[in-house]
């Protein structure tokens, strides 16, 4: 999220500002009374900070808060919005050359929600809409390297050797890269045989995964992105689309939030293209 000045509780205006258990409950957290107890008990920070007093008057606009650990999205006006891509689609709001893109995902909500990353047309999956550009930043931007998996359906007979030669690191043309995880799923010695195998990367060069599969000498058949950073894509079916639960949502915050108290990054008001094809 954006770097705030942001006072401690303690600093906060006693007249200014908007109660506490108000900007949580309109974010839809809980009741007040419900909010109220969680923060009698200690389970809310504001900026950091605990607070127990109920009394306690916060600027949803500047101030950041969690519960139980967990970030709050105050601003009710940010949409976050889940896609399993399906193939044939371009990651993109409008392709220039006339393919299939996501317009026809986005014209249901009244937001105008934007792709985080990119998915090749010929790859499905799991991919993030919103209006919330600091989000985006964090999501797509290579240097905070949030994790991705794949599952790749590719052929021949992947080996426990390939797999290694994966964790340990290959050379591409545009230098060497390994994967996180690599794992063998099933494989299937019909005809000239083909393997499923689940890969785990934070990197988002070009179309990696198939690169990557090629180089070791299994071509990719079919593939689909099963998570981004703390999202899963579940049983959510091909063409679909779902808001992020108050919790995914959350997730989502509390990366944001670490990643720019890590490093402070440039951020933009509207997610734009990044390069994070597949």
């Amino acid at each position: 999220m954006t770097h705030h000045n942001n006072p401690t509780p303690a600093e906060t205006r006693s007249t200014d500002g908007v109660r506490l258990q108000k900007a949580l409950a309109n974010a839809g957290v809980a009741s007040r009374r419900v909010i109220e107890q969680y923060i009698v008990a200690g389970r809310i920070r504001v900026n950091g900070v605990t607070v127990t007093e109920l009394g306690t008057r916060i600027d949803p606009d500047n101030d950041l808060v969690d519960v139980d650990g967990t970030a709050i999205q105050l601003d009710t006006a940010k949409r976050y919005v889940m896609l399993n891509k399906p193939t044939g689609i371009v990651s993109t709001m409008r392709d220039e050359r006339g393919r299939p893109d996501l317009r026809q995902f986005t014209q249901e909500w009244p937001e105008r929600l934007y792709n985080v990353g990119r998915l090749d047309a010929e790859t499905s999956g799991l991919l993030v809409l919103t209006n919330d550009g600091d989000i985006a930043h964090v999501l797509a931007h290579p240097s905070f390297a949030v994790t991705k998996v794949y599952i790749a359906k590719v052929r021949g007979i992947v080996t426990p050797h390939t797999l290694n030669q994966l964790r340990e690191g290959i050379t591409l043309d545009d230098g060497s890269i390994a994967a996180d995880r690599a794992r063998l799923l099933d494989s299937s010695k019909r005809g000239e045989g083909s393997s499923i195998v689940e890969l785990t990367l934070h990197s988002g060069r070009n179309r990696i995964v198939r690169r990557m599969m090629a180089a070791v000498g299994h071509p990719v058949i079919d593939l689909v992105r099963r998570q981004f950073g703390p999202l899963h894509l579940g049983t959510l079916a091909a063409g679909q689309m779902r808001e992020l639960t108050r919790i995914e949502q959350g997730a989502l915050l509390t990366l944001s939030r670490q990643h720019t108290d890590a490093a402070s990054a440039p951020v933009t008001d509207q997610p734009g293209p990044a390069p994070d094809r597949r």
